[in-house]
């Protein structure tokens, strides 16, 4: 095991919104000139918003249906703005769970995207070292959002052992030393900031054993890594946060729990946070001299406030890479070229 790379890297959340994985593989190769070390594929098609994909298999299982007796849940922006309205889902009733089974179509995707990723890779398209990076919500992402409180503690293990099937499954295809697994943690971190208005007994125990479950699902080899998210459904954040201080926490507790290293963390900053005070809860991170911190700092036309934004952190920790605060599924695919030049400046002048 070796320690971070001397050297800032650009970090990718996962979406990209181009037309297939090769597209994306290309325009990331170029734009990044090599300082990418992790490629995802995109998650072009129906993943590029996200788990909407998967509400819509949940919804349309004939073992489950909408529970009449909870009401829909508000999907409300930080500013206020109402976004959506969610139905919540419960299995119907004499649903023998033994004989469940999802299928989300995680691992067969990512198959399909290595077998472009390795040739392009084998032609030297892609720069040889760089890791096909494959990027999942956990388990609790669909549970929070989709399922009714009466369905929950069902959902929850039964999702969990079919996500951990899916990195075995892609694992058996992808060599360990060239695949990096990301689980996205957006939903617990909501949870863990009282975003949903109620916290159920148990919730940070449940939150912390689902990823420890996950995380050791990825094999000795792999990479394993955790975007922490604070959701993006319209671009922007479902709440803004006032500091560090949740994500230190919940970064810890996963580096407490987990027994295999934890290659990297993503955490995101917003635009208007420049000051040290944002960033003064790093000061109390404890993670291990070879895990990455990755920070989602770079904000499109801001290259000023990147620069300023990274100087504060640097002030309170090692930064390993730098990145946008989430995915791109939901931008203007003209502005990739930009945001990746964007990237690639901060890089190449924060030596």
């Amino acid at each position: 095991m070796s320690g971070p790379v001397n050297r800032l890297g650009i970090h990718l959340v996962g979406s990209v919104p181009l037309a297939d994985s090769e597209s994306v593989f290309r325009a990331v190769a170029e734009g990044a000139d090599g300082h990418v070390r992790r490629m995802p594929d995109g998650e072009t098609g129906t993943r590029i918003n996200w788990v909407r994909f998967i509400q819509e298999q949940l919804a349309a299982r004939p073992d489950m249906e909408i529970d009449p007796t909870v009401p829909p849940l508000k999907w409300v922006q930080w500013d206020g703005k109402h976004l959506r309205d969610i139905q919540r889902l419960r299995f119907k009733p004499r649903t023998d769970l033994a004989r469940v089974a999802f299928a989300t179509g995680y691992a067969d995707m990512a198959i399909e995207s290595f077998t472009v990723f390795d040739r392009l890779q084998k032609q030297g398209a892609i720069p040889a070292g760089t890791r096909f990076l494959v990027c999942m919500a956990t388990s609790l992402a669909p549970a929070y959002n989709y399922i009714s409180p009466a369905s929950r503690a069902d959902f929850v293990p039964l999702f969990t052992d079919h996500l951990a099937n899916e990195v075995a499954k892609i694992a058996r295809h992808v060599p360990h030393e060239r695949l990096a697994v990301q689980w996205d943690v957006c939903q617990e971190v909501l949870m863990w900031e009282n975003y949903y208005g109620s916290q159920h007994t148990g919730w940070r125990d449940e939150i912390i054993g689902v990823h420890k479950s996950l995380g050791e699902a990825v094999p000795a080899g792999a990479e394993l890594g955790y975007h922490l998210c604070y959701g993006s459904p319209a671009d922007e954040h479902l709440i803004q946060p006032k500091d560090m201080g949740v994500m230190v926490e919940m970064t810890n507790a996963i580096v407490d729990a987990v027994e295999r290293p934890v290659e990297f963390f993503h955490l995101p900053v917003p635009k208007g946070q420049r000051e040290d005070a944002f960033f003064a809860s790093l000061d109390r991170l404890h993670i291990d001299s070879y895990t990455e911190l990755n920070l989602g700092l770079v904000h499109l036309n801001d290259p000023d406030g990147d620069a300023a934004r990274l100087a504060a952190a640097r002030r309170h920790a090692r930064i390993d890479g730098i990145g946008t605060e989430c995915g791109w599924g939901r931008k203007n695919p003209e502005q990739i070229p930009a945001l990746l030049a964007q990237h690639r400046h901060l890089v190449e002048t924060s030596r």
